[in-house]
């Protein structure tokens, strides 16, 4: 099922768009550190949700980044926020569009999850332009 799976269209278009969003370096590191018991989930996620969702085309990356966004801040998700957040900057979104976005979820969201969406954004934002700024991961 593995070897199918990686074989597979949706995989390879996910592959692709993943590494496109996210960059080689994290993907190469993500798909090391697999286990057998991890290797479905990295699978599944590569062929759903990469090739599956992020490789239609109905919306352009940039924007499909915006939403993550949006989403990650109201689940309260920092670590998968911190991801999209580097990959919105390298999809091409501004530091401008991703305060809106965060501003908006304070709306819809409550101010303890866009105060949270506010600080990962400045700890990448800091990382991203050399600045000191706390680093997880």
């Amino acid at each position: 099922m593995a070897t199918e799976r990686k074989h597979s269209e949706l995989y390879q278009t996910g592959m692709k768009v993943r590494r496109q969003v996210l960059g080689d370096a994290y993907v190469d590191a993500a798909l090391a550190q697999s286990s057998a018991v991890t290797e479905p989930l990295q699978e599944l996620v590569t062929e759903f949700a990469w090739g599956g969702v992020w490789g239609r085309p109905g919306l352009p990356l940039r924007t499909r980044s915006l939403i993550n966004i949006a989403m990650l801040t109201a689940l309260n998700r920092p670590t998968e926020l911190r991801l999209h957040l580097r990959g919105a900057l390298r999809n091409g979104c501004t530091q401008e569009e991703i305060g809106e976005v965060l501003l908006q979820t304070t709306a819809y969201c409550g101010f303890p999850a866009a105060i949270d969406g506010f600080r990962v954004a400045r700890e990448v934002f800091e990382s991203q332009s050399g600045e000191a700024g706390p680093e997880h991961e």
